[in-house]
């Protein structure tokens, strides 16, 4: 899961670039870039960090330009390496640079077929070198030396029938614009705004999540629609255009339940909101199930699951109380590389208040249960403030398969819900109790915002790939690929150019 903006405006866009990133670091914190352009010289800056870490005065002042692209990074592959920071660059043709957020499916035979038949050489393991080859080719097929929205438009509907998989895209192509696309089954978010520049002449962004777009003072326009993709050339001037044959609107429903900021509204469906109705259902679950339940106090595990745990103790009729308080200062522990990190930054980033938890049967809310190790260490940070009984609910129901489409769950044997029982995830976790959402209900809340979608992306739920490209075959090479120990291969890195060597093949 990664974060991206792209910017056209009638004066220099650097510090737009880096807001609208900042206001993005949920979806990345691995790594950040920005490249801009101004009379046809490109200006990048990238590197693994925090936005704030990156961008120093001195690289935001080289940054010129009236417009430019920019990318947060989240980890799904390999070791963390500043050789796969974004965006990445192409000379040829016109000089391209490309962000992208989401995950092909079919990366190794588009990767070999780019070899064979275009003559590209793909330089890293990532997947979004392969995509802005794929358009590259595709432009460079339309025989221009100056190519026009039709042409770029050809070249989107070309990379369409070509690659298979997640992506919301982000390209500017240099001396022409900024353009942005979505994948035909609309899996990751996408949307673009407006705002009035100097002398009355609209400036545009793009990017993943609304928030940024308000943030910043733009206007929503809309959500690029799957298979829809938008261009605003250098003057100023948008197009948009359908540019596949068959779409299917298929979003992931956990942007939803964990990543998106709940101030954003994703394909026209309030994240806020939805998360309210995840509440509400998970507190009738209950009901349902526990009818007869001693809860004394609903806690939330900040920040994603406070929504969902507000409104279910509301339901409930239950005390809310924060029982936890939390460093801001440490990355999201879902999206850590590696899971001796992850389980070291739970307690460095959580700490109980006892007085909450003393004496009490507490009910801990959280957004989903993935691997475990967040739930089980906060668990046990509960026993030792004094609680009586710990009971455990998630807002998601349990997460037992792998993803494909840019979400860190790639390996099974990493997931603590395969295979196992309610029960055996609840002795697991050391709960004295545990619910999960039920599908149907996580579903209806977030169908509730836009009764235009009939599915949802739940692959990590139920097992059902919306692209029809995944099997088993498939799931063992990205296990092997994407598990913590493919992660905690040492490298050897370069800093000032971002090149690694793999040291445990010995290249």
């Amino acid at each position: 899961m990664c974060g991206i903006v792209g910017i056209v405006a009638g004066s220099n866009v650097n510090q737009a670039l880096y807001d609208a990133l900042t206001v993005l670091q949920h979806r990345g914190q691995d790594a950040a870039g920005i490249v801009t352009c101004q009379e046809g010289r490109l200006f990048l800056r990238k590197d693994n960090g925090m936005v704030r870490d990156v961008f120093h005065t001195r690289h935001m002042m080289r940054l010129a330009g009236h417009y430019g692209i920019g990318h947060v990074r989240y980890p799904t592959a390999g070791s963390s390496s500043s050789a796969e920071a974004q965006p990445f660059y192409v000379n040829s043709p016109y000089g391209i640079t490309l962000a992208h957020n989401g995950n092909l499916t079919n990366t190794a035979e588009i990767a070999d077929e780019l070899f064979r038949t275009d003559l590209r050489h793909i330089n890293t393991d990532s997947d979004s070198e392969v995509l802005l080859n794929v358009l590259a080719h595709e432009l460079q097929a339309q025989g221009k030396l100056s190519p026009n929205e039709d042409d770029i438009f050809s070249a989107v509907s070309a990379v369409h029938r070509r690659v298979r998989g997640a992506y919301a895209v982000v390209v500017m192509i240099t001396g022409y614009g900024i353009l942005g696309f979505r994948d035909p089954h609309g899996i990751r978010p996408i949307i673009y705004g407006e705002r009035d520049g100097a002398h009355g002449k609209k400036e545009y962004m793009i990017a993943s999540e609304s928030v940024a777009i308000t943030a910043l003072g733009f206007r929503i326009i809309a959500d690029l629609l799957p298979g829809e993709a938008v261009f605003i050339d250098v003057d100023g001037r948008l197009s948009t255009r359908q540019c596949a044959s068959r779409i299917e609107y298929s979003p992931c429903i956990f942007e939803h339940v964990y990543f998106a900021r709940p101030d954003s509204i994703i394909d026209g469906i309030s994240v806020y909101k939805a998360r309210m109705r995840m509440g509400d259902r998970l507190a009738q679950q209950i009901k349902r199930q526990w009818a007869a339940h001693d809860i004394d106090v609903v806690i939330p595990i900040p920040d994603t699951s406070r929504t969902a745990a507000l409104q279910l103790a509301y339901t409930l009729n239950v005390k809310y109380r924060e029982g936890f308080m939390k460093n801001r200062y440490i990355g999201r522990t879902f999206i850590m590389p590696g899971q001796s990190q992850r389980k070291k930054s739970v307690r460095q980033k959580l700490n109980p208040i006892d007085l909450e938890f003393q004496g009490k049967n507490v009910l801990l809310v959280d957004d989903s249960i993935v691997r475990g190790t967040t739930c089980r260490e906060i668990i046990q940070m509960a026993r030792e403030s004094g609680a009586a009984k710990v009971y455990f609910a998630s807002a998601a129901p349990a997460v037992k398969y792998p993803n494909v489409y840019g979400i860190d769950m790639p390996a099974k044997s990493e997931l603590i819900a395969y295979g196992r029982t309610v029960d055996e995830v609840c002795h697991l976790i050391g709960a004295d109790g545990l619910i999960y959402q039920d599908l149907g209900d996580l579903i209806a809340a977030a169908q509730e915002g836009n009764p235009e979608i009939t599915r949802f992306d739940c692959s990590v739920f139920d097992g059902r790939y919306v692209t029809g490209d995944i099997d088993e075959a498939y799931l063992n090479r990205l296990q092997a690929s994407r598990s913590d120990s493919a992660k905690n291969r040492p490298v050897l890195a370069d800093v000032d150019e971002g090149t690694t060597v793999d040291l445990h093949n010995g290249n």
